[in-house]
């Protein structure tokens, strides 16, 4: 058992047919919490725990998948190339409303850290919750902040936003897909581009794109809005 436990593929495979379980369950039953990536998350953190496995034994395989993070982001510029005539035509309205949720996701994040009482290195960690991982660790390593803490809030908003995300725009009827890409990609990163790119190809560029912006928005927007609240 400890041969099989300690080989790389363990947790690599046990991550893959933890999403077909995911894929399975969510075609029977469809709903927002149903999402494939949430129930592969549970049944993942499940298994651990009734089998004693430890995580780093589990994350000698599930690195690996960490590791296509990075090039599956890059990839999304293939969709954007697709539709650039969108994104020119839209290139005024994209920038002000990716900077507009930047600023209010800032603000509001520094207002609750400070209503709470969070000390300053665990609030600022909370800040890049809506950047892809990669981006998320350089602005709060640039920042100081608790880089464990905050890859757990990026996974989170993730998978929140993949849930309770198509809700949401349903409910407040939001059909244009430069609107349902940016809102789902700018929110929800990877994760949620994911969820974009299965409405159509329009909406999965525009949450790529959003990813971008919102990266390099964030380097700038979150240093100051916790300079202006937490400091």
């Amino acid at each position: 058992m400890n041969a099989i436990v300690s080989n790389p593929m363990f947790g690599l495979w046990l991550s893959i047919l933890a999403y077909l379980i995911g894929i399975l369950i969510f075609r029977r039953f469809p709903h927002p919490l149903t999402t494939p990536l949430l129930l592969a998350t549970l049944l993942v953190i499940l298994f651990l725990k009734l089998t004693h496995i430890p995580y780093k034994a589990y994350y000698n395989g599930g690195a690996y998948l960490n590791m296509l993070i990075v090039p599956s982001t890059v990839a999304l510029a293939i969709p954007l190339y697709q539709t650039f005539h969108l994104m020119k035509h839209h290139a005024k309205s994209i920038l002000l409303g990716t900077f507009a949720a930047a600023l209010a996701n800032t603000l509001f994040t520094g207002l609750v850290a400070k209503c709470f009482g969070m000390r300053y290195f665990l609030a600022i960690s909370l800040f890049p919750k809506s950047v892809t991982t990669a981006m998320a660790v350089g602005i709060v390593g640039k920042m100081q902040g608790i880089v464990t803490v905050t890859l757990v809030v990026v996974v989170a908003t993730g998978i929140l936003t993949s849930v309770l995300g198509p809700t949401l725009l349903r409910w407040l009827k939001i059909e244009d897909p430069v609107a349902v890409g940016l809102a789902l990609g700018g929110t929800g990163h990877a994760i949620g581009t994911g969820t974009a790119l299965k409405y159509g190809r329009v909406e999965g560029a525009m949450a790529g794109l959003a990813i971008g912006v919102t990266g390099l928005i964030y380097v700038f927007v979150s240093p100051l809005v916790a300079a202006l609240i937490l400091s």
